[in-house]
């Protein structure tokens, strides 16, 4: 899949919250966007076919991390809500990663969900990765490692900040995804994130796509914030 549009995360309390968002834009915007765990816990999973309706790509960010029973389990339900991709934790590992896609294969009634698997996530220092999680490698290498496990096991991209994803398109092919968070625009605030990047310098970096939030739903005007880091984007991209 070529993303052309940054992902907008939906990182919103509700369902009203989220379609009052939505309904700033025009119909035929045919918008990205991520559902995580705040709204898909707060709506339900029938906000996935409301998105559709309103001619959306969805990107469920779940993060399934469990046993690889359950984890296949999960994947088959979430399979058969229409997503176009899904997230897992690439720490749980070969076995956990390849009934993932195992679920995805055997629940989709179409095309499967793309599976992308999360490597470190962007709010994590390399202090944090050494110090809190013991991580003994440097944090490209350890983001490196847990895409070739991905990779390994049948995962279609990876979630990596912008500073990895060209080290992973070198070793893995521009095929296998780089999907970014903790994309801000030049001057933005970096909030929670710590390994973040503009738009075009993501580009340059060898991000497949971006994922964006707070830039763009907590700015008082969302439409034309999309369309500044849209065209940044894209001024950059293939």
């Amino acid at each position: 899949m070529k993303i052309n549009e940054p992902i907008i995360a939906l990182d919103f309390p509700n369902w009203a919250d989220a379609q009052a968002f939505l309904d700033r834009f025009s119909q035929d915007a045919h918008l990205f966007v991520k559902v995580g765990m705040e709204l898909f816990y707060a709506a339900g999973s029938g906000i996935l076919q409301e998105l559709k309706r309103r001619g959306c790509k969805v990107f469920l960010d779940l993060k399934l991390h469990d046993i690889p029973n359950t984890v296949e389990a999960s994947a088959r339900v979430l399979a058969k809500l229409g997503a176009d991709m899904i997230t897992i934790h690439a720490a749980g590992g070969s076995k956990m990663i390849a009934a993932a896609r195992r679920g995805l294969d055997e629940g989709a009634t179409g095309e499967p969900p793309l599976l992308l698997a999360v490597t470190e996530l962007t709010s994590t220092s390399a202090t944090q990765l050494h110090e809190e999680l013991m991580v003994n490698q440097d944090m490209t290498a350890a983001v490196l490692h847990l895409a070739q496990l991905a990779k390994a096991n049948g995962a279609d991209g990876a979630i990596c900040s912008a500073f990895e994803a060209d080290t992973i398109r070198q070793q893995l092919g521009d095929d296998f995804l780089r999907v970014t968070p903790g994309i801000r625009p030049v001057g933005g605030r970096k909030g929670d994130q710590q390994r973040v990047a503009t738009p075009g310098t993501a580009h340059a970096m060898g991000s497949s796509a971006l994922v964006v939030g707070r830039p763009i739903t907590q700015t008082a005007d969302p439409v034309t914030a999309y369309v500044q880091i849209k065209k940044a984007w894209e001024e950059n991209h293939d």
